[in-house]
């Protein structure tokens, strides 16, 4: 059976004339090569926008503590929003994410904070108790501890000379992971 009757019984369009494509392409290009070239679109784009950027959040998704009318009339914070241990530890790498990180003080001028920082500031904003800062740093402490036991605090850990901060968000990766898995 011959190619145009099979496509002829298949209610098909008939493409054997499109057989080779090749003299089709060179047809198209010979075709653009007489076309103009449009000079490249430049855009007068400062490199850094004046306005400033735009604020990150670093607790996007997370339910803020919102007050009661009680906790408005008495004029006094809200309860804090219940996290577990995991929540805590990846929301202490989240706002040293965007804050920064820094050594030998809880907070610098610019607003970087240490690890003990970051977990008061997470405090502040009402995720978790003290009860879930304490888990965290129980997890944080068995992990520094497995790797040197000469380790005996989170802030002499994180202060130590050599510490990166990719090692200081590694650490809170892993202990959320263990937190996870208990």
């Amino acid at each position: 059976m011959t190619r145009t009757r099979t496509a002829a019984l298949l209610a098909l369009p008939d493409l054997a004339f499109v057989a080779d494509g090749g003299e089709l392409v060179r047809e198209i290009e010979r075709y653009l090569a007489t076309q103009p070239q449009p000079l490249p679109t430049r855009y007068a784009v400062p490199a850094v926008c004046p306005h400033g950027q735009a604020p990150v959040t670093w607790d996007l998704g997370m339910t803020r503590p919102q007050p009661t009318a009680m906790d408005r009339l008495r004029r006094r914070p809200p309860a804090p929003t219940p996290t577990d241990t995991a929540t805590h530890l990846r929301l202490l790498s989240r706002y040293l994410t965007v804050h920064g990180w820094c050594q030998g003080l809880l907070w610098d001028e610019s607003g970087r904070r240490c690890l003990l920082g970051a977990q008061l500031a997470v405090l502040a904003a009402g995720y978790g108790t003290q009860a879930t800062a304490m888990d965290a740093r129980r997890y944080l402490m068995e992990q520094f501890t497995a790797q040197d036991p000469t380790v005996r605090t989170v802030d002499k850990w994180n202060d130590s000379p050599g510490r990166t901060a990719a090692q200081v968000h590694r650490a809170l990766d892993v202990a959320a992971a263990r937190a996870t898995n208990r």
